[in-house]
């Protein structure tokens, strides 16, 4: 049997693979633009909770919405796979970069640390925790800027899915096996910016005992650093999280007053040239080069066989979960016998359906004021270049920016793929569509006039099925209001589509609806959600 490709996108070659998963350069049929399509490995589409997960990453990429994170496209799941369709970022690994020009400069340094903690900080804002911070899933543009991707093991703040991780990046906190918190994601970011001062990580070992007295015990290695950004290493990896900067978003308050004061006002720019520089010693590794891009995006990061520095796949990181505990807790001891052991809102969220297990929804909107205004489309686009690579956006840096699609008020962002009906797969003939659920897993405000819902569709044949999304805008709790809007369109050729929506509301009501429907008709009927926007309006 053929292997199973995402309808209506044409595949041109692979840009990097593992036991986890592969990732392949496409092309968006109806719009033509380029993009990543990474699908979970064969062996593992079998394996329920290797699914539940790669669905969640799927949910969390949906739920961000920030120029730091690669975006998602769609989430398309088959009886013969399942695949992320994603933003084409046309970089490199930031760990191809390290190993082969070493150290990057301080500067340089600042602007990785800048622009992946800006991606973190819009995770943590929608309560989400990376989990797998490391250079492997930064990339650096040709431009010079840096951005964050694979989300494989990200976990809901707060929430205690166990030991995971990549052991020379693990707080630690996370060798117990304690809480999510973005602390932990601020430790990573904060080893990640070491190896890129000094060109190695701050603690080795030859398994993982070692690795873990290290980072729980070992004082931090700041001599090595230059001193005007000792600050930043001291706070970044502290041993208690309460040491640490909070979030992402605080560590970047910390990071500008200390990078402005020891470097001047011109230091970005400056690292942004240099780190632009270094990547262009590198061109073969971009995707739009069209040779081998392995390692420039991101694939499954718990891949099976993991060697040293990775951790293992979900069913064996349960397997392995209480052995790592036993053996941490014993470590401790031993350090701790030996003296060495260091010690009124604005949005109101209303769902009637309830998310998809392992990601927590997404908060609703802070007070007012802390919602910024709605975000500039892109400009118009060109054609992707000759060489396969994104046309440069108006920053200079890659996009994948798709002719808008409107419908009424309703417009889908620029970044989107088409919504056309896509082409039934090669691999069988569609069978029947009987849909099981539709439900809209997120919904959050934006903008003062807009927002952003996630749906979710689950089908029990391969069929097409009509997905009808409409818009409310009312002053009465649980009831709908006034129309506001509505996209119809139509998917076939697999059993689950995920996908985020946004909205510019027209009415003026106090509260925000979305409804998602299917035909043929959800098991469920359908699935509708509420947003209260702001003060002043009756919330009962």
């Amino acid at each position: 049997m053929s292997v199973w490709s995402v309808p209506g996108y044409t595949e041109s070659r692979e840009l990097g693979s593992g036991a986890g998963g592969r990732v392949v350069l496409a092309v968006h049929d109806t719009t033509g633009v380029p993009v990543a399509v990474k699908y979970l490995g064969e062996r593992l589409r079998g394996d329920a909770a290797f699914v539940r997960e790669f669905r969640a990453e799927a949910r969390v990429l949906g739920a961000l919405d920030s120029p730091y994170v690669v975006r998602l496209y769609e989430y398309v799941e088959a009886p013969h796979g399942a695949a992320i369709v994603m933003e084409l970022i046309d970089g490199i690994a930031l760990r191809s970069l390290l190993a082969r020009e070493g150290a990057t400069g301080p500067e340089a340094a600042l602007v990785v640390l800048k622009g992946s903690l800006l991606g973190l900080a819009a995770a943590h804002g929608a309560g989400v925790v990376h989990r797998d911070y490391k250079p492997e899933n930064v990339l650096v543009s040709a431009d010079g800027t840096s951005r964050l991707v694979d989300f494989g093991i990200a976990a809901g703040r707060g929430t205690t899915p166990g030991v995971a991780g990549t052991p020379a990046y693990m707080a630690p906190e996370q060798w117990h096996g304690e809480p999510a918190s973005p602390a932990a994601d601020v430790y990573a970011a904060t080893v990640t910016f070491y190896e890129c001062l000094t060109g190695r990580k701050p603690y080795t070992g030859e398994n993982f005992a070692e690795l873990a007295l290290q980072h729980i015990g070992a004082p931090v290695p700041e001599d090595d650093t230059p001193e005007a950004v000792r600050p930043l290493i001291r706070r970044g990896l502290a041993k208690t999280p309460e040491d640490r900067p909070q979030n992402a978003a605080a560590f970047v308050a910390e990071l500008d007053e200390i990078a402005g004061a020891a470097y001047g006002p011109g230091w970005e720019e400056r690292g942004r040239r240099r780190l632009a520089a270094l990547a262009a010693l590198l061109p073969l590794l971009f995707p739009s080069a069209g040779g081998s891009g392995a390692g420039t995006t991101a694939v499954a990061t718990t891949s099976l066989g993991a060697g040293p520095g990775e951790w293992p796949t979900p069913g064996l990181r349960r397997v392995l979960a209480g052995i790592v505990a036993a053996v941490v807790a014993a470590l401790v001891a031993v350090a701790a016998r030996a003296g060495t052991d260091a010690g009124g809102r604005a949005a109101e969220a209303v769902a009637t359906t309830s998310a998809l297990p392992g990601v927590p929804d997404t908060p609703a909107p802070g007070p007012e004021g802390s919602v910024g205004p709605a975000p500039s489309p892109p400009a118009a686009t060109p054609s992707p270049s000759p060489s396969g690579s994104p046309a440069p956006g108006p920053s200079g840096s890659p996009t994948t920016s798709a002719p808008p699609m409107t419908a009424g008020p309703t417009t889908w962002p620029a970044t989107e793929p088409s919504m056309e009906p896509s082409p039934e797969p090669t691999t069988s003939t569609s069978a029947p569509a009987s849909v099981r659920s539709v439900s809209v897993t997120s919904f959050r405000q934006t903008g003062t006039r807009t927002g952003a819902a996630s749906v979710d569709v689950a089908t029990d044949g391969t069929g097409p099925v009509t997905i009808v999304v409409s818009w409310y805008t009312g002053d009465t709790k649980g009831q709908p209001g006034a129309p506001d809007g509505s996209q119809t369109f139509e998917r076939s050729g697999a059993t689950r589509y995920t996908f985020p929506l946004t909205h510019t509301f027209q009415g003026q009501g106090c509260y925000w609806g979305v409804q998602a429907s299917t035909d043929p008709g959800a098991a469920n009927g359908t699935s509708t959600r509420q947003l209260l926007t702001r003060r002043g309006c009756p919330v009962a």
